[in-house]
Order: structure tokens, then sequence, then C-alpha cells
């Protein structure tokens, strides 16, 4: 099961990010590496998760600092994700507020979240692992502690599940 924004990546690119897909929580700060972005913990204003800037040829990722650590991932996972599908509209910046809503699109938003959703929480992996919780958690303690193993959003984890439930 693959989403339509997975099946947009190269075959390098999926590469890069299944290399990291084995063991959770994905090291999504690694896949930024391998990818060769500079990612950077700072100091944003209070709705704004993160941004993506292109700056003397790199591509730098700001991420906020003041986010909760599971809200970081995602905006990291997110900021890839817009470098993966939308590389040629980053220029001088994308910047996502809290809801990650930029100027551009909300479909172009939208892929983003679905992509990072895709990188933090592969299906194989998740579907494994629910499975094997399965045998003695059930209901929202269930998927409690698969956010928690993931270290996701019960709401991202609940969002992954849902797409792929279809």
């Amino acid at each position: 099961m693959t989403s339509k924004e997975w099946r947009k990546l190269t075959d390098e690119q999926v590469s890069i990010i299944k290399a990291h897909q084995f063991t959770f929580p994905i090291k999504v700060g690694a896949i930024a590496k391998d990818f060769g972005l500079i990612v950077k913990s700072s100091t944003l204003p209070g709705n704004i998760s993160g941004e993506i800037k292109e700056t003397c040829g790199e591509i730098v990722i700001r991420v906020n600092r003041h986010d909760v650590k599971y809200r970081q991932r995602f905006t990291l996972a997110h900021e890839i994700s817009h470098y993966l599908l939308h590389r040629k509209y980053i220029g001088d910046g994308i910047t996502d507020d809290a809801l990650f809503r930029s100027k551009l699109s909300s479909s172009i938003e939208s892929e983003a979240n679905s992509l990072a959703a895709d990188i933090l929480m592969p299906m194989h992996l998740l579907a494994m692992h629910k499975k094997e919780c399965e045998i003695e958690i059930k209901g929202e303690v269930l998927y409690e502690k698969l956010a928690e193993d993931f270290e996701v959003s019960l709401t991202s984890l609940k969002y992954q599940l849902e797409k792929y439930r279809g």
C-alpha cells in the first residue's frame, strides 16, 4: 500500500527513505541528512511550526524548538516532503503555520502532510506493530501505544491508519 504522493517519488528517493524504515521511531533527522538537507532547531513565532528555504545553494529546514517533540518530528517530515514533492516552490521559502498551512494551495499542503505520515509511519511497520500489540491491548489504549512507539501524535497516527483502511 502506497499513497499517490509516495508514488511521485523517484526510485532513489524511495530507497533513501526506506533505508530508515526498518525500526521505529523513524530517524527523520537521518533522512533529512541523507537528502543533504540542513536542519536547524530555531525559535520561530508561536504560530509557525517550520520552514524550508534555499540559501546560497543549500536547503535549510528550520523547526520550531518550542513545539512538542512529536510536532517537531512531523514538521521535519512535512518539510522534507515539500523538498521531495514541491522543490520548484521552495525558492526563498515555504513557511508552514501550526496547522501546516502555507501560502501554497491546500492540496500542496495535504500532499506534504500525507507523505510526512508515510515517512514517519510506514504501513508495513505500523501494521506489523499494531498486530503484535493487539494481542494484549485494545481500543484507544492501542492507538496511544502505537503513537508513543512511533513518536507521533495520536491524531496523525489515526489519520495514517484511516488513509489505508479504504
